[in-house]
């Protein structure tokens, strides 16, 4: 760095010592002939739940006629989030220019992360029950559904995540699953599905519960593979394993029951048109 002006060096390097003595360890030299420092600033003292690392290079105008170059190091820090805290601390440099500002732009980052640990947390979605299904053996390959309700995304995930937590799920050859969730407000469905390895299981399973119409439910099928290649059976089976479990937690109805009830809404029609006459 080229020599600069002795009233800003010793204007430098007294700020430099000054916030040494202010933060103590937080403070950290990364080039002392560059002038290249760097500050951990953090919400709280004890367990703090953000942390930002600044890091300033501080140019021979500073501060008389140019800001500190600075950046801004934390892997959460992004978007809008960025954007905001830049622009915070370039206001302080523009209210403040000429003078010395690391202190306070250390203080406004503070600030920042103690606001952002003070907003209040999203709410926690409850793990949804899971049910199993009744297994389907076919030539030593087993197939079982496991199926939940669900209404968001992050349900999705947490039941996934349960039923991974059992070694003999988590083993399994495949886990297919394909999930349908009603939004609303858009009156639109946020639906997803995956093969794991099954080419186009997920989008089979996930087809069948488009043509039932099913909402709000993630049905995921285990397949453990005998050693034996049973073909296209293995959709069927896939298949089969989600209907049954669908019908059993009476997100579908048989066929033939609505026909029963249709026959015996227009039986009872014609008995009421019969007494009429």
């Amino acid at each position: 760095m080229a020599e600069g002006d002795p009233g800003t060096d010793q204007r430098q390097n007294e700020e430099i010592e000054a916030m040494a003595a202010i933060y103590g360890d937080e403070w950290c030299v990364v080039d002392d002939c560059a002038k290249i420092f760097c500050i951990r600033v953090n919400d709280t003292a004890k367990n703090p739940k953000w942390t930002l690392c600044l890091q300033v290079l501080l140019p021979n105008e500073y501060p008389s006629t140019a800001p500190p170059i600075y950046q801004l190091n934390a892997p959460w820090l992004r978007g809008q989030e960025r954007m905001d805290l830049s622009n915070s601390l370039e206001e302080i440099y523009i209210q403040n220019i000429g003078e010395s500002i690391l202190y306070l732009w250390v203080e406004k980052v503070r600030e920042f992360l103690i606001q952002k640990s003070q907003m209040a947390e999203p709410e926690t979605e409850e793990l949804p029950p899971i049910d199993h299904g009744i297994p389907i053996t076919d030539r030593r390959s087993t197939f079982q559904a496991h199926l939940a309700p669900v209404v968001c995304l992050q349900q999705v995930k947490m039941v996934l995540s349960k039923l991974y937590e059992n070694k003999k799920i988590a083993n399994a050859t495949h886990n297919i699953y394909a999930y349908r969730i009603y939004c609303e407000d858009k009156q639109t469905f946020l639906q997803d599905c995956e093969d794991d390895g099954e080419t186009a299981a997920g989008g089979r399973l996930l087809h069948l519960m488009e043509i039932l119409n099913v909402r709000n439910v993630l049905v995921i099928v285990s397949r453990w593979y005998g050693g034996i290649l049973i073909g296209p059976d293995r959709f069927k089976h896939i298949n089969n394993c989600a209907r049954n479990i669908l019908l059993e937690k009476n997100y579908i109805t048989l066929p033939e029951e609505s026909s029963k009830a249709v026959g015996k809404n227009k039986k009872v029609k014609k008995d009421k048109k019969r007494s009429e006459h």
